[in-house]
C-alpha cells in the first residue's frame, strides 16, 4: 500500500487519540471514553467529530488506507478497534443472514504498520460472521459456515477450531428461531487472557424443514427450505463449549438440564477466564437459572433463580452483563415484584433492588459507576411516553432527568463516562428534535432546533384518550379525527390493532396516527382513526397488565378490543355501522379474532400476514405465551381465528406473501380451506414470494396501498353523516 504525507499526518493523529476510544461493532455511536468525541462511517472513512458540533470533523481513517493494492476502495460498513487501539477491523461486502447483515469479508488495517489485509481470504466471498480482535489485539476469530477460524494476525496463519460444523450442526451462531425469538446472533466470546473462547453450538439436525414454494423465479418451481420449529416440536439442542486457542480441543461444559428441553439466550465470561455466567430457561420459559460455571473444573453452580407463573421475558428484559463493583456484581432486570425493576446481583447470590416503587423500568441506558449513577428510561404517569431517569447504583428514590415541559417519548445515546448524551425527541403532533445534553442536569449544550422539514410536513391531529370497558378495565387510545370534524355528523371508525406481547400501539411520538398503506388522506376523505392497547400490551403498566395475557392470546387481548370499541361506539359522533379494523402479523391475527368473534361490531377487515393458526407458529415465541403441548393445546386451538371462521360475517380482506419465513403462507390456505367449508365469501390478495414486510418486488409497495384503500373505501365508506 503506498504511504503519502497525508496519510503520516492522520495515522499521528490516530495514535494521539486512539487512547480516547473503546472497540465496538455496530452502525450507532462510536464514542471516546471521555466523552467528547464519536466516531462514524461517512463517505467510507472513518471520521472523528465534535460531539457538540459534527462539523468540526477529522478523517482518521481515509479511504486511501482502505484501498487494497490495485482495488476500489473497501465498501465500509462497520468497524471496531482493538483494545490497544493499534488495529482497526473493518467489516465489508455484508450479506443478510435472516433479518440483518451479519456475515461478509473482514479486512485489519495496522495503524502502526500502515499495512491493509484481508481475514479469512481463503473462505467463501461475504462468509465471514461477527469477526473480532482477541483483547490482546494480536488475533481475529469469526465464523464461517458454521465452524470458528482464529487468524494470527502476526504470521497469517489461521487455525480451525471447529470442525464439526454443517448446515444445520452450528458453532459460533444460531438457527432461525433463536435469532427471530432470543436476539441471538453472535455466538462466540474470547476469554480475558485471549487464550480459549466459549461458544454455543446449535444442534438443528433434527429440525425440520417448512418448504416455501416459489413458482415464479425459474421456469420449474422449487422449494426454499427453512429450518422452523412450531409448537409442540422439540427446539434445537445447545451447548456451551470452550475451545483452546492451543489445541483446538473442545471441552464441553456440564450445564445441568437437558440440553433440548432448556434455552441458553445468554453466555459471557464472568470478568475473568476462569469463569463463565449464563443464563438458562426451561423449555416453558417461566424457570430463570444464573449459573456460574468453572472451566478448569468444569462445574456449574445457579447463583440465582427466579419462576414466573406466566413467562420471562429474557428478550425484552435482556441487559447483556453490565458488571460493577470490580465485577462481583451485575445489573439484571426483572418483574418479580410486580414491577420491572433494577436489580443488582452479586456473584454470591445476594440481591439489591435499585428501583424501588410502583413504576416500571422500561429500558435500562447506561451504569456511571464512577458518578454512582444508573440511567434508565421510564414513565410512572403516562404509560404512552418514554423519559429519563437516573438513580443511585445504591439504590433508592428515581428522579426524573428529562425537561418537564417536553412531553412525549424521548430516546438517549449516553456517552461512556455519563456525562453526555445524544437525546432525541418527538411526540405524536411533533416533528422529531435532536440535540446534546449535559447530564445530570439535562442542560442543552448543543442543537435542538426545529428540523427544517417540520415546517413542509403535514402532521396529523392526534388526541390521546382512556376508554373503561364494561369489565372495568381502563386502556389508552389515540384518535385522529377527519379535518373538517363536526360533531353533529357521524363518521366511520377505522381501528388500527396489534394486540399481542410483542407491540404497543398507543404510544406518544412522531409515526403515532399515520397510515401508510392509506392512499391519501383518512382525515381529509372523513375517516376517524383509533388504536387502544388493551391488556397483554408491553405498556409499562406492571406485570399483571402484561402477563395477564398468558393461556389467551385471541381471548383477553380480543375482548378487551372489542368491548373498548362498544364504548367508543357510544360516542355521538361516530357511525356504528362502519366500524372497520386492520392489522399486520400478530395485528392480522387480531383482526381476525374480530371479525369472527364480534361480527356485530366490525364490519370490515383486513388482515396482513396473520398467524390463523396458533399451532404453525414457532414455539419459542407462542409456547412462551400459551404453555406447552399437550397439556395446554385447548389454548392454542380455542384462540386460534381458524376456530371461529364458521362465524364471519362482514367485509374481509386477506393478505399474504408466499415467501413469509415468519408467519408461513399455510396460515392463510388454512383460513381459505376454513372458510370455504363455512362458504364464508372473502377478497384474498396473495404476493408471490414476498416476505412478512411484503416489500420485495417492483411496485409491491404501492400495489399494496392501492389494494388495501381500494377495499376499505368500497367496504367502510368514508365521510361524515
Amino acid at each position: 500500500m503506498k504511504n503519502t504525507f497525508k496519510q503520516n499526518i492522520l495515522i499521528l493523529f490516530v495514535l494521539c487519540i486512539s487512547q480516547f476510544f473503546f472497540a465496538q461493532w455496530g452502525t450507532g455511536t462510536y464514542w471516546s471514553l471521555d466523552g467528547n468525541n464519536i466516531m462514524e462511517v461517512e463517505n467510507g472513512q472513518i471520521v472523528s467529530k465534535n460531539a457538540m458540533d459534527e462539523s468540526k470533523s477529522t478523517v482518521i481513517i481515509s479511504k486511501e488506507m482502505l484501498t487494497p493494492t490495485g482495488k476500489s476502495p473497501l465498501n465500509l460498513v462497520r468497524f471496531a478497534f482493538s483494545d490497544d487501539n493499534q488495529k482497526v477491523l473493518i467489516a465489508t461486502n455484508t450479506k443478510k443472514v435472516w433479518r440483518y447483515d451479519t456475515r461478509g469479508d473482514s479486512w485489519v488495517y495496522d495503524i502502526k504498520a500502515k499495512t491493509l489485509k484481508q481475514i479469512g481470504k481463503d473462505k467463501p466471498e461475504s462468509s465471514l460472521m461477527f469477526a473480532k480482535f482477541s483483547p490482546d489485539g494480536k488475533k481475529v476469530a469469526y465464523v464461517s459456515e458454521h465452524n470458528i477460524y482464529v487468524e494470527d494476525l502476526a504470521s497469517g496463519e489461521t487455525k480451525a477450531l471447529t470442525t464439526d460444523g454443517t448446515l444445520r450442526l452450528i458453532n459460533g451462531t444460531f438457527d432461525w428461531v433463536y435469532e427471530e425469538e432470543l436476539d441471538c446472533r453472535d455466538g462466540f466470546r474470547w476469554s480475558p487472557d485471549s487464550k480459549s473462547i466459549a461458544y454455543w453450538q446449535i444442534d438443528a439436525q433434527k429440525i425440520k424443514n417448512y418448504l416455501m414454494l416459489n413458482t415464479t423465479d425459474k421456469l420449474y418451481p422449487f422449494t426454499v427450505p427453512v429450518e422452523y420449529p412450531v409448537v409442540g416440536e422439540d427446539p434445537s439442542s445447545c451447548k456451551i463449549g470452550v475451545v483452546d486457542l492451543a489445541t483446538a480441543k473442545t471441552t464441553w461444559m456440564n450445564v445441568p438440564g437437558d440440553a433440548v428441553q432448556h434455552y441458553i439466550p445468554r453466555m459471557e465470561w464472568a470478568n475473568n477466564s476462569s469463569q463463565l455466567i449464563l443464563q438458562q430457561l426451561n423449555r416453558r420459559q417461566n424457570e430463570n437459572k444464573i449459573m456460574l460455571v468453572n472451566v478448569a473444573e468444569n462445574s456449574a453452580k445457579t447463583i440465582y433463580s427466579e419462576t414466573d407463573k406466566a413467562w420471562i421475558d429474557a428478550k425484552a428484559e435482556a441487559t447483556g452483563w453490565n458488571w460493577i463493583d470490580g465485577g462481583k456484581k451485575y445489573i439484571w432486570l426483572s418483574q418479580k415484584d410486580g414491577w420491572r425493576h433494577i436489580y443488582a446481583l452479586g456473584l454470591d447470590g445476594k440481591e439489591t433492588l435499585l428501583t424501588p416503587g410502583n413504576y416500571d423500568v422500561i429500558e435500562l441506558n447506561s451504569i456511571d459507576e464512577k458518578s454512582g449513577k444508573i440511567y434508565f428510561m421510564a414513565s410512572p404517569e403516562n404509560a404512552t411516553q418514554s423519559y429519563l431517569y437516573e438513580v443511585p447504583l445504591k439504590g433508592g428514590k428515581a428522579t426524573r432527568l428529562t425537561s418537564a415541559n417536553e412531553s412525549g417519548t424521548h430516546n438517549y445515546d449516553i456517552s461512556p463516562n455519563g456525562k453526555l448524551a445524544f437525546h432525541n425527541y418527538s411526540n405524536a403532533n411533533m416533528f422529531p428534535k435532536s440535540d446534546v445534553v449535559s447530564l445530570p442536569n439535562h442542560k442543552l449544550l448543543s442543537g435542538g432546533e426545529e428540523n427544517p422539514r417540520a415546517k413542509s410536513f403535514k402532521m396529523p391531529k392526534v388526541e390521546f384518550f382512556k376508554v373503561t370497558t364494561s369489565d372495568g378495565v381502563e386502556m389508552d387510545g389515540w384518535m385522529v379525527k377527519p379535518n373538517n370534524f363536526d360533531p353533529a355528523k357521524k363518521y366511520p371508525v377505522v381501528f388500527y390493532v396489534y394486540g399481542e406481547p410483542a407491540s404497543q400501539t398507543v404510544v406518544d411520538r412522531f409515526g403515532t396516527g399515520f397510515n401508510r398503506l392509506y392512499k391519501g388522506s383518512m382525515a381529509e376523505d372523513g375517516y376517524i382513526y383509533i388504536s387502544v392497547d388493551g391488556r397483554g400490551s408491553p405498556a409499562p403498566k406492571g406485570r399483571e397488565w402484561r402477563k395477564s395475557i398468558y393461556h389467551r392470546i385471541g381471548d383477553i387481548n380480543i375482548k378487551d378490543q372489542a368491548m373498548a370499541t362498544k364504548e367508543i361506539m357510544k360516542w355521538n359522533f361516530v357511525d356504528k355501522d362502519r366500524i372497520a379494523v386492520w392489522g399486520w402479523s400478530g395485528g392480522g391475527s387480531s383482526t381476525l379474532n374480530l371479525m369472527m368473534q364480534y361480527p356485530e361490531i366490525y364490519k370490515t377487515g383486513i388482515s396482513i400476514a396473520a398467524v390463523d393458526n396458533q399451532l404453525n407458529y414457532d414455539n419459542i415465541y407462542q409456547e412462551r405465551y400459551m404453555g406447552l403441548l399437550p397439556e395446554d393445546k385447548h389454548y392454542f386451538v380455542d384462540n386460534s381465528p381458524l376456530a371461529h371462521a364458521k362465524n364471519l360475517q362482514g367485509n374481509l380482506l386477506l393478505i399474504h406473501g408466499t415467501g413469509d419465513d415468519n408467519v408461513h403462507y399455510n396460515n392463510a390456505e388454512q383460513m381459505i380451506n376454513q372458510l370455504i367449508k363455512y362458504n364464508k365469501t372473502f377478497q384474498l390478495m396473495i404476493y408471490p414470494n414476498r416476505t412478512h414486510s411484503i416489500s420485495e418486488g417492483e411496485g409491491t409497495g404501492a400495489h399494496l396501498a392501492s389494494t388495501y384503500t381500494k377495499f376499505l373505501k368500497e367496504n367502510c365508506p368514508p365521510g361524515g353523516k
